[in-house]
């Protein structure tokens, strides 16, 4: 049965008009201004969401849900849970699982596993070594959302290092390259300076000292270089820092070859939440500065950052305890980072159209993902409602992820998600992860020269 959704506050394409969208056979059917036709009434399944406010479902592009081989920390069908509560309807998962995702064959493994387990829409990337080149090759662009390439801080075989392998992944490789940068020879460098000055146990707050703005610079100045003498298509994952973001520019999102992103967790803290916070924010690349979040914050508004996404990493919590040097880095965001960053949009910040645009309509137009992110007519049905009144702190007893605690616990926010649909069905409700699994792998027009959401209408 068709069904209504009726008498909300959409937020789409950098307007906010009360208005209804009809959902039919999974697609939006049709997207109504004011008054909804009284014919329509009598045959659709009528949702009440007066007072509530309907956005497209977030895409995270940027999540490690750790299966295969880490299931305990994390899997598909706990994570997939936790982003359905949190509004996100589709995401992208990294390659460092055991086994990497190195292979085209262990990426058709993920994508089989997620057809079975995933709550959301889901990509897998394919991760660069040095001597995979010719793999990536042959992966097909229209369903890998991209190459992840660690140019430090790796897991694994999965460092890129070598010259020569940088330079032909750069030139050869057709598909996004998504990049960690941290320059892998300055953290030594720091790590050995701050051991010898004061010993082998260091408190959290040398995490950002020994991952600092400059390992940061200088890595993501080497990967726009390449993308630069290559012409390559150039995705710089968590920036994290003001002197990075020199190195992009301001403009359309459909003219860019080179964008950025900023994760939710370097917008929310600064480093004076370690006092706080402790090992639960602690990440790579660290989160830094008062000036550096601000700077983020306004790159956001402006869009020299692009996409705002999580980096959802998590970990069990003996996992987290330790030093700046023995705690694990990564934490759980996903279920929480619309709300976030509404609340964000709440303290003047940025917008909320803003946030729409960053982490709904930009994911969308920078991966080419088909019929996604946007509230239009012929679109997949990824919605969903939020409570923009629903004061409250956040609790552990909210808390989905497998790992079973959240550095955002404590944070007073004004929203909660009421609604998640994928695909027409819903999946979340009130509280409670339910009905039928709806998803889709996402598909991607990779090899297209103009992208399907050109000239959008940001």
């Amino acid at each position: 049965m068709a069904r209504l959704l009726h008498n909300a506050l959409i937020i789409n394409e950098n307007r906010s008009f009360i208005g209804s969208v009809l959902i039919n056979q999974g697609l939006i059917q049709h997207v109504f201004e004011g008054a909804v036709p009284d014919a329509i009434f009598q045959t659709v399944e009528v949702v009440d969401a007066k007072g509530l406010w309907l956005l497209p479902g977030a895409i995270d592009d940027h999540v490690h849900f750790r299966e295969p081989g880490l299931t305990h920390k994390a899997s598909i069908e706990s994570e997939s849970k936790a982003a359905v509560a949190g509004g996100v309807t589709s995401y992208m998962d990294m390659p460092n699982t055991k086994p990497a995702t190195t292979t085209i064959a262990q990426w058709e493994a993920k994508m089989e596993l997620a057809a079975e387990r995933s709550w959301a829409n889901y990509a897998f990337y394919l991760g660069a070594t040095n001597d995979n080149i010719a793999e990536l090759q042959k992966a097909d662009f229209q369903r890998v959302c991209g190459v992840k390439l660690f140019m430090g801080s790796s897991t694994g075989n999965m460092l890129v290092d070598d010259e020569n392998a940088l330079n032909e992944l750069f030139e050869t490789v057709p598909g996004l390259i998504a990049v960690h940068a941290e320059s892998e020879s300055r953290i030594r460098a720091n790590r050995e300076h701050y051991i010898h000055q004061y010993g082998e146990t260091l408190p959290l707050s040398f995490h950002p000292l020994i991952r600092d703005a400059e390992a940061c610079y200088e890595s993501t100045s080497l990967a726009v270089e390449l993308a630069h003498r290559h012409g390559a298509r150039l995705h710089v994952l968590h920036v994290s820092t003001a002197n990075e973001l020199a190195l992009f520019e301001s403009k359309p999102l459909v003219e860019k070859r080179i964008t950025a992103e900023a994760c939710v967790p370097h917008l929310w803290f600064d480093q004076d939440a370690y006092a706080r916070k402790g090992a639960a924010i602690k990440c790579n690349p660290a989160i830094k500065t008062s000036t550096d979040r601000r700077a983020l914050i306004e790159a956001v508004q402006k869009g020299l950052i692009d996409v705002i996404a999580t980096d959802h990493a998590p970990h069990l919590w003996s996992e987290k305890e330790g030093d700046a040097l023995t705690a694990a880095s990564g934490m759980p965001s996903i279920q929480f980072s619309l709300p976030l960053m509404l609340e964000l949009s709440l303290q003047g910040c940025f917008s909320k159209e803003t946030v729409v645009t960053r982490m709904c309509h930009a994911p969308a137009i920078l991966y080419r993902i088909e019929k996604r992110g946007f509230i239009r007519e012929g679109y997949h049905a990824d919605l969903v409602l939020i409570d923009p009144s629903s004061e409250h702190v956040i609790s552990s007893d909210e808390v989905l992820s497998t790992c079973g605690w959240s550095p955002y616990v404590g944070e007073r926010v004004h929203f909660s998600v009421v609604k998640t649909y994928v695909n027409g069905s819903l999946v979340f409700n009130q509280g409670k992860v339910m009905g039928q699994r709806a998803v889709s792998a996402l598909l991607f027009n990779a090899h297209r020269n103009t992208l399907n959401h050109e000239k959008t209408r940001n």
